[in-house]
């Protein structure tokens, strides 16, 4: 059963416009489907972020936040998969699968799922392709002051005013109904 909604707005186009960089990924691709692996365990995926790098970001830059948001949940405020804050100037690539113990002090905070980390693609069953954004902010501040506790509104809230550029890939997932 498909939910017969709107397709939501892309959440950067609501924002101020910044510079672009380039992201790109040995995992998803923009406007691809995902492999499951990269869906929710809830979903029957095994829940593994994907790999992903970028390059040209402004040389002002001094950190950076990766997000994954779906606008496309059948909420009034899409779904949040991935909030991961503080990785210095020096990370430019996350393995697949990415451990937070191995990024020198960056940390996410609690997804939709109310779990920390990456939450994998898990939209209802028979719904239309849903899109994943997943988005790299460089930033003008080396952290923001945000918490693990921080929401992920209010982690968006901090980069409205230190995001420099913004790289942005996004695939779909989708579950057969």
């Amino acid at each position: 059963m498909t939910l017969e909604r709107p397709i939501a707005p892309d959440p950067y186009e609501l924002l101020p416009t910044v510079p672009s960089f380039t992201l790109t990924s040995d995992d998803v691709r923009n406007g691809e489907p995902m492999d499951a692996r990269h869906a929710h365990g809830s979903a029957g995926g095994e829940n593994v972020s994907p790999q992903l790098s970028w390059s040209g970001f402004p040389d002002e830059t001094r950190g950076f936040v990766v997000t994954c948001f779906d606008p496309d949940a059948p909420t009034g405020s899409g779904f949040w998969h991935w909030v991961l804050v503080n990785l210095p100037k020096s990370v430019t690539e996350l393995p697949s699968g990415v451990k937070e113990s191995d990024l020198d002090g960056a940390f996410s905070i609690r997804n939709d799922y109310s779990d920390t980390g990456y939450g994998g693609a898990a939209p209802p069953p028979g719904d239309r392709p849903h899109r994943y954004v997943f988005a790299v902010h460089a930033l003008d501040v080396d952290r923001l002051d945000v918490g693990p506790d921080a929401s992920p509104a209010f982690v968006g809230f901090n980069l409205a005013f230190h995001t420099l550029a913004r790289a942005v890939i996004r695939p779909t997932y989708q579950i057969a109904g």
